[in-house]
């Protein structure tokens, strides 16, 4: 069976390490993962965008943990990693990067009148109750768990999960397996930098934003070809800029590329137009999903939908 028509399933990584895949992993439908220690608690690793699928991700929690969790990291502020925040217990501290919260309460649920197709429930905003800038290290138990951030990537609040003794990280949005990676909220070239600090920590599991986990030569196979596809939008907004084209038109110009085949393609859109103003403005400028959604939408040809 291919891993996109399975049902949410739970993957154990390392020892007491688990990823929570959700498939196909496209709009709204991200990864989420836990960790369980000696003493019972547990470590969550993002929610998920609706109040159903994030109640089935605690539900497979509390089958494996005896305590409330330690704390609820977010990776970044998109609406498929945070809406579910509210459901943690109260007593559960949600910690992100300093701007993950500051897009939060700009964004609010603003996501749910773009893609309105999910039920997405009886939903609240939970902000982070913790933040930080750069590192953060927290210890449940004997297990290290370091929270870099590594941003302005696929926004500008990007946090890995990464396990040293265990080699496993955990990507959030900076990495997606088998789909294309969104970088309109982002970075292009500060997406490149993110995918070498990845590649540094050598990690021997990453568990992607959206997409089934890699293990051992695979890994670096996904951030090569993460690299080349980031390489590719840069050369294309070269093109684009010298020629004087909007990102749609560069987009239908480059359509037949070789990262066609992959997910979600309309993202290509998204990420010109981040390239373009990068180009043209430099970094830092920002852009929101609804100002480029047109351009995506009629480069999918229809409403984009998902199936959370």
């Amino acid at each position: 069976m291919d891993w996109r028509d399975r049902p949410p399933y739970v993957e154990e990584v390392a020892p007491g390490v688990f990823a929570y895949v959700q498939p196909d992993g496209s709009w709204m439908i991200n990864n989420l993962g836990f960790l369980v220690g000696e003493s019972g608690r547990s470590l969550l690793v993002d929610a998920s965008s609706t109040e159903t699928r994030t109640r089935r991700f605690l539900a497979e929690v509390d089958t494996r943990s005896t305590a409330a969790p330690m704390a609820l990291v977010n990776t970044h502020h998109h609406p498929d990693h945070v809406y579910g925040n509210y459901l943690a217990p109260s007593t559960t501290p949600v910690i992100a990067h300093t701007a993950c919260r500051e897009e939060m309460l700009t964004a609010g649920l603003e996501a749910t009148r773009v893609i309105t197709e999910p039920d997405y429930g009886d939903l609240r905003i939970r902000t982070p109750d913790i933040t930080f800038d750069d590192r953060l290290t927290l210890h449940l138990d004997e297990v290290v768990v370091e929270l870099i951030h590594v941003g302005p990537a696929h926004t500008t609040n990007d946090v890995v999960v990464w396990l040293p003794e265990q080699r496993v990280l955990f990507t959030g949005d900076v990495a997606f397996a088998g789909g294309q990676p969104f970088l309109l909220e982002g970075s292009v070239p500060g997406f490149a930098r993110a995918l070498e600090r990845l590649r540094a920590l050598s990690p021997e599991v990453v568990v992607p934003g959206h997409g089934p986990v890699c293990r051992g030569d695979d890994v670096p196979v996904l951030l090569d070809d993460l690299s080349a596809y980031v390489a590719y939008v840069d050369q294309v907004a070269a093109v684009a800029e010298a020629e004087g084209m909007t990102a749609l038109q560069a987009a239908e110009k480059h359509r037949d590329n070789p990262y066609a085949g992959w997910a979600e393609t309309e993202r290509f859109v998204g990420n010109l137009h981040r390239a373009l103003t990068e180009r043209a403005q430099g970094p830092g400028v920002r852009l929101r999903v609804p100002d480029a959604w047109p351009d995506m939408v009629a480069f999918h040809g229809g409403p984009i939908g998902c199936h959370a």
